[in-house]
């Protein structure tokens, strides 16, 4: 995550957010905490004994929300005119289709093609088929009756089984990932000079490189 107190604080859409008390809500700490320490290597590691699709899940959303600040803190400077198509440098155009919507790409401005994709990816974030929120957990439960009756019954705690990922899960994280990278690089390419007025190059090339490494 992003330091707050900076302009980081507008967002192009709006955040989203791991519920709190959630194990997904504890990985998200985890990794912060690491993060903190400035060892980004280890912040992309997997924790031990946790599940691979779960921690990806927890730092795609994260990588979404910072992606959010940062283009939030320059969308005055990505318009119509000034970023006609969506691109990073000469050699590299992008074109939009998400296969539901828009099936044929599209050649499209640097603001709408965030735009479109930064709405998909919130779209997939929300689906619970394919980012389940509730993986499970542990809750105290409670029998009507007299309370010796409850304890020699239930046991303290009551583990309910979670939504499963689903089997494809882990290539519809790539393709997102995939499609943040591109956000990256059109702010590097055609905004940098922005970023750097603004003073919040520090905050882009730490996102950045966290995204690196993960992504590795």
């Amino acid at each position: 995550s992003l330091p707050s107190g900076s302009r980081s604080s507008k967002t192009f859409k709006p955040k989203k957010n791991i519920p709190e008390g959630s194990h997904q809500y504890e990985l998200l700490k985890h990794a912060e905490a690491t993060l903190g320490s400035g060892n980004l290597r280890q912040a992309v590691m997997l924790p031990e004994g946790e599940d691979l699709n779960e921690w990806i899940a927890v730092n795609t959303v994260d990588f979404f929300n910072q992606i959010n600040m940062l283009y939030g803190t320059i969308t005055e400077f990505c318009t119509e005119s000034s970023c006609p198509v969506m691109s990073a440098g000469p050699r590299y155009e992008y074109h939009w289709a998400d296969g539901t919507n828009i099936k044929k790409p599209i050649k499209c401005s640097a603001p709408k093609y965030i735009d479109y994709l930064m709405t998909w990816v919130q779209d997939q974030l929300d689906d619970e088929t394919l980012f389940p929120s509730k993986i499970g957990g542990c809750s105290w439960v409670a029998l009507a009756g007299p309370s010796w009756l409850s304890h020699a019954l239930t046991p303290p705690c009551c583990c309910v089984p979670g939504v499963p990922f689903p089997k494809n899960f882990m290539s519809v994280a790539k393709t997102i990932l995939k499609r943040l990278f591109r956000v990256y690089a059109h702010i590097y390419h055609q905004h940098f000079d922005s970023v750097m007025r603004l003073q919040e190059e520090a905050h882009l090339n730490t996102s950045f490189k966290h995204f690196i490494f993960f992504v590795q």
